[in-house]
């Protein structure tokens, strides 16, 4: 019985995070500038995939192969984050403007 319920859980994970891959995916082709796709890459990124660690972390149970994905779980909870804002960071010094819009009269705000 407790069996089973470990696998729905792991599973639910799994595929939810799996969920959060794709949609992350689709972001980077939909949102209209560098910001917004960084913003889509790096949420789902770290989401998507520390979901789906989480789901095989149950999987395994308690053992070795357990703290070796927990611990890919902190180094990606730690970089992922962090290199998002370097790269945004960099863009923005290196003179990349945010895309602001259209305007009324149909020009952009960030020209």
């Amino acid at each position: 019985m407790i069996g089973i319920v470990v696998d729905i859980v792991s599973w639910v994970l799994i595929l939810t995070g799996s969920a959060f891959a794709i949609i992350g995916g689709v972001g980077m082709i939909r949102l209209p500038d560098f910001y917004t796709r960084m913003h889509g890459a790096g949420i789902t990124d770290t989401l998507g995939a520390g979901l789906i660690l989480a789901g095989l972390a149950v999987q395994a149970g308690f053992t070795l192969a357990t703290v070796k994905l927990l611990l890919i779980l902190v180094f990606l909870l730690y970089t992922s984050p962090t290199s998002s804002y370097a790269l945004a960071n960099s863009a923005y010094t290196g003179g990349l403007q945010p895309w602001l819009g259209k305007k009324e009269d149909g020009s952009s705000k960030s020209s």
